[in-house]
C-alpha cells in the first residue's frame, strides 16, 4: 500500500525468536528510510519449523524454512521476507531475488559445552549435538572419536537439551546467540581453519519478488557492499557444486581493501576426506572467484565425494 508518497511494507518472517529478532532489526532500518510508511511483521509457521522429528535432509532441506514466506509474497499477504542467508538455497526460485544483504555479523560457529568444558578436553566418544553435515564432517576430521547426534529446534530449545544432559556439547552459530543476548553460553569459537562456516553465515538477507522494481530500489539502500561481495562469492561455490544447505560443503570469503580471498571445502560425512581450495582476486570479481574455487574442488574430486555422500 502507498500512502502520501510512502510505501507500507509487510515483512514475512518465521515465528522463532531469532527470526523475529532479525525481522524487527530489518523493520527498524526500513522505518528510518524516507520512502517508507508503516512497517509491519507477518509471522508465519513453516514446515521446517513444524517437523522436528526428522532430519532436514529427509524432509527437503532448509528451503522448507522459506517456502511459506515466498507463498505469502506471491499471494500478496507480504511484500518482503527476511532470512538468515545461510538458510537460503544457492539458486533462487523463479520470480524471486535477494534485494539486499545487511552487514555481516560474527560468521563463526560456537562450541557450547556442559560446564564450559573445552573442546580439547571432551572425553573420548563425547556426544555432540548438530544436524549439520558441514559441522559434523569438520568436527570428525579433528576428533574422529566424537559421536555426532541430531539436534533440531530453535536456539533456546537446543540450549535446554544441552542443559538437560542430552549432549556433552552442541554447535550453534555465534551470530544467533549474540543477537539473542545468549553469547554467555559460548564456551569457545572455532576458527575458520578448523570449522569453516556455511555460505553467508551471519548475514541477514531481504527477499522480494523480482518484478517489484520500486520496492527493490528502496531495499537497495540497506545493502552492505562488502557483505554483498562475500555473500556472492560463497553462495556461488554452493551453486556450482549444486550443494544444498545440508551438504558437507563450506565456503568463507574475506576482503582486504579491493581484494577478496575465498576458501571452500567439501568433506565426507565421516571427516576422513576433506578437499579444500582457495582463490584470491579483485572483490569486484567475487562471483567469478567463487566459481573458480568450486571448479578447483570439482577437479580435485569433490563431485564424486558429494555423489557418494548423497547416495
Amino acid at each position: 500500500m502507498v500512502q502520501q508518497g510512502r510505501i507500507d511494507i509487510r515483512i514475512a518472517t518465521r515465528k522463532s525468536e531469532l527470526a523475529l529478532w532479525q525481522a524487527r532489526h530489518v523493520a527498524e532500518k526500513l522505518a528510518a528510510l524516507p520512502q517508507t510508511g508503516v512497517i509491519s511483521l507477518v509471522p508465519l509457521s513453516t514446515r521446517g519449523d513444524e517437523i522436528l522429528d526428522k532430519s532436514l535432509q529427509k524432509i527437503g532441506g532448509k528451503g522448507l524454512f522459506i517456502k511459506e514466506l515466498e507463498i505469502a509474497m506471491q499471494t500478496g499477504t507480504a511484500d518482503i521476507a527476511v532470512h538468515s542467508m545461510k538458510d537460503v538455497p544457492a539458486v533462487m526460485p523463479d520470480g524471486f531475488c535477494i534485494a539486499a544483504v545487511l552487514e555481516r555479523a560474527n560468521p563463526a560457529d560456537a562450541f557450547v559445552s556442559a560446564n564450559k568444558v573445552a573442546f580439547a578436553d571432551l572425553p573420548l566418544g563425547a556426544k555432540i549435538g548438530s544436524s549439520s553435515l558441514r559441522r559434523q564432517s569438520q568436527l570428525l576430521a579433528v576428533r574422529p572419536d566424537l559421536v555426532i547426534s541430531p539436534l533440531r529446534g530453535n536456539v533456546n530449545t537446543r540450549l535446554q537439551k544441552l542443559e538437560d544432559g542430552l549432549y556433552d556439547a552442541i554447535i550453534l552459530a555465534s551470530a544467533g546467540l549474540e543477537r539473542l543476548g545468549l553469547d554467555a553460553h559460548i564456551t569457545s569459537e572455532f576458527s575458520a581453519d578448523v570449522m569453516q562456516p556455511a555460505a553467508a553465515q551471519g548475514v541477514i538477507g531481504i527477499e522480494c519478488r523480482e518484478d517489484q522494481q520500486e520496492l527493490r530500489h528502496i531495499l537497495s539502500a540497506l545493502e552492505h557492499s562488502i557483505s554483498g561481495q562475500t555473500t556472492a562469492a560463497e553462495r556461488r561455490v554452493a551453486a556450482v557444486l549444486n550443494a544444498n544447505c545440508q551438504s558437507p560443503v563450506a565456503s568463507y570469503a574475506i576482503t582486504d581493501g579491493e581484494h577478496l580471498t575465498i576458501d571452500a571445502l567439501v568433506a565426507s560425512a565421516d571427516g576422513s576426506t576433506v578437499i579444500r581450495k582457495q582463490r584470491a582476486g579483485l572483490a569486484t570479481d567475487a562471483e567469478t572467484l567463487g566459481e573458480l574455487a568450486a571448479n578447483d574442488l570439482l577437479e580435485a574430486g569433490a563431485g564424486e565425494l558429494l555423489i557418494a555422500e548423497s547416495a
